[in-house]
């Protein structure tokens, strides 16, 4: 079932999502489709009620905007967040329902991997919609797991924050990443590979424990992560990972990850500028994702994401410069530019 809900503030849009049957409940939150079709992931968590979900959901979906909008990406932002249910469940029902509900909104929304979803997930959400990404890809052609281009990407960002912020390469450097999943356990290969020092955390020690003895990382509690000797935080588990308790016992000088929504309340920003410590966007560091979903959706090949996935660590360089000199956050910097993105757009379109 999907109701359209009434609009919570202008311009997002969230619809419904509810099927006992198939144990679907959640919903998608729409922020913007100044730029094109909404489009972002869909997360499977366990919410303890469908307040939390909506509220993650909304959250999400402006970052989608902002992301998109920056990346240059001709997509709005919107975001699925799905409820996972308790006991045994059909994931292939669950899926195929996901899929119908997205269906529904004739192409309002194109949906693909995020936290706790595969592939696979998307292969049957693509039995019942064509409003989907993320897909097995042909030879050559974009598609396919998203995560090693936000790895890229967010490598690539922290490269050039390192040397923006330290003079420094990443050669040497210590990194405390706090997530170990598809993006953070990729993102730690390529910073070994680099010659950086790696200390993590993860929920699961099956996923840090396997990393620790393919890298040598020291492992620490996750509520310690934030707070080792290190020169960059790397959050790439969930979002709010930085509250106003967190950003003052951290140590490192930059943060820049790959987590969504880093930062628990705008004011947060505020407190690591003042604090002397650089913070690299969340959703503009984390776009390889998104630009290959983008990539995949309107057909076009490897290449192109490449190209675009290249421009990420230019685009940080330019940011966190232009917050220097203007003597502001660069989380503010960014969502200046992403709302001038996409309020052109509007205009055009008026």
């Amino acid at each position: 079932m999907v109701v359209r809900l009434a609009r919570l503030a202008p311009p997002l849009e969230c619809v419904r999502l509810y099927d006992l049957e198939a144990g679907l409940d959640g919903f998608i939150a729409i922020h913007s489709t100044a730029l094109g079709p909404g489009a972002g992931g869909c997360r499977l968590w366990s919410y303890p009620d469908a307040s939390h979900a909506l509220a993650d959901a909304v959250r999400l979906a402006e970052g989608m905007s902002y992301k998109n909008a920056l990346a240059g990406l001709p997509l709005g932002g919107a975001k699925a967040v799905l409820r996972r249910p308790e006991g045994e469940w059909d994931r292939v029902a669950l899926f195929r329902a996901f899929g119908r509900a997205v269906e529904e909104l004739g192409g309002l929304y194109v949906t693909a991997e995020d936290v706790g979803t595969s592939v696979a997930d998307m292969q049957e959400v693509a039995q019942t919609s064509r409003h989907v990404a993320g897909l097995p890809s042909a030879e050559g052609r974009a598609g396919g797991d998203p995560s090693p281009w936000t790895a890229q990407g967010v490598f690539d960002a922290m490269t050039v924050a390192a040397e923006f912020a330290l003079g420094k390469s990443l050669d040497g450097l210590t990194v405390a990443v706090q997530g170990t999943g598809n993006v953070g356990a990729d993102l730690c290969r390529r910073l070994a590979d680099a010659g950086a020092r790696l200390v993590i955390a993860d929920v699961s020690p099956v996923r840090r424990d396997r990393l620790k003895a393919v890298l040598g990382a020291q492992v620490v509690d996750v509520s310690e992560i934030a707070s080792v000797e290190a020169d960059i935080f790397a959050p790439c588990a969930l979002g709010g990972a930085l509250d106003r308790d967190t950003a003052a016992r951290l140590k490192a000088k930059i943060v820049c990850g790959a987590a969504n929504n880093q930062l628990a309340s705008p004011d947060v920003a505020a407190q690591l500028r003042d604090r002397g410590i650089v913070y690299a966007p969340d959703y503009v560091v984390n776009a390889g994702g998104i630009i290959n979903v983008s990539a995949e959706y309107l057909g076009e090949d490897v290449r192109d994401v490449e190209l675009r996935v290249a421009e990420i660590g230019p685009r940080v360089g330019a940011l966190l410069e232009r917050a220097a000199r203007e003597g502001r956050s660069p989380a503010f910097v960014a969502d200046e530019m992403a709302e001038e993105v996409i309020a052109g757009a509007k205009r055009v379109a008026a």
